[in-house]
């Protein structure tokens, strides 16, 4: 394989995942580890994607129509699982995600309940509902179909959630939450702050990875309920922190 069309390989693959890292790309495009970070290192001075540590992450997220159809079996047993945790009358925060899309279609039926949201798709499917529906205002990133910014943020201030589902764009070697943006960054943590009992919700194709933005640790929520498995060591130290793993398969 030439070198541009290994980039342009390359580049492709790191556009439909989010992130990638380099070992995983030698594996894939069969060459050495060094002939990939050379490459990366081409491709982040031309300005194709960003560099990080051991990978690369895109400079544009995945599309909401990509994220949708992948996984989506696995997801929809997140969401099966976590509607468990929604009753009657409860307040709900469900971030922007296909995830968290699954979970708003699972609770979409359960009595009295709110549900505040930055993902526009949620809202479609909750429109013809019996939910309460409560949009958080704000910029909308029009790829992905989510809502943020400083309107959004402050909206999240005044209020408080019983429960809240939140995403994940990856999570990295050391199990810290990370997404593309500052922004996105931002609100997470501040619902996250808001929220009475919260879960972190992501299939295992992002762990392992990378993006640009810190949110916070997977310590930070009382629960994780997920496909991953997590080595001995890592649910230790969660079961430590107080956060509670619930295995999905």
């Amino acid at each position: 394989m030439l070198m541009a069309e290994r980039q342009e390989k390359i580049l492709r693959i790191i556009e439909k995942r989010g992130s990638v890292q380099a070992s995983e790309l030698a594996d894939e495009l069969h060459v050495s580890s060094m002939t990939i970070r050379r490459d990366l290192e081409k491709l982040d001075v031309c300005g194709a994607i960003n560099r990080c540590h051991g990978g690369a992450v895109s400079k544009h997220e995945v599309l909401y129509a990509d994220k949708r159809i992948y996984n989506k079996e696995i997801k929809l047993q997140i969401a099966l699982e976590c509607s468990k945790y929604v009753k009657e009358s409860d307040v709900v925060f469900l971030d922007a995600g296909t995830t968290t899309y699954q979970i708003a279609d699972q609770i979409s039926k359960v009595p009295d309940i709110t549900v505040v949201t930055n993902d526009i798709e949620i809202i479609k499917r909750l429109m013809n509902s019996d939910v309460e529906l409560i949009i958080c205002g704000g910029k909308v990133q029009k790829s992905t179909g989510s809502i943020y910014g400083y309107y959004a943020t402050q909206m999240l201030e005044q209020m408080r959630f019983n429960v809240g589902f939140f995403g994940t764009a990856a999570v990295d070697e050391h199990l810290n939450v990370m997404t593309p943006t500052t922004d996105k960054a931002f609100l997470k943590r501040i619902a996250l702050k808001k929220t009475q009992n919260s879960f972190l919700v992501s299939d295992l194709s992002k762990f392992k990875k990378t993006a640009l933005t810190y949110v916070n640790s997977l310590e930070e929520y009382d629960h994780i309920v997920t496909d991953y498995k997590f080595s001995k060591e890592e649910r230790q130290n969660l079961q430590d922190a107080g956060t509670k793993v619930i295995q999905v398969k």
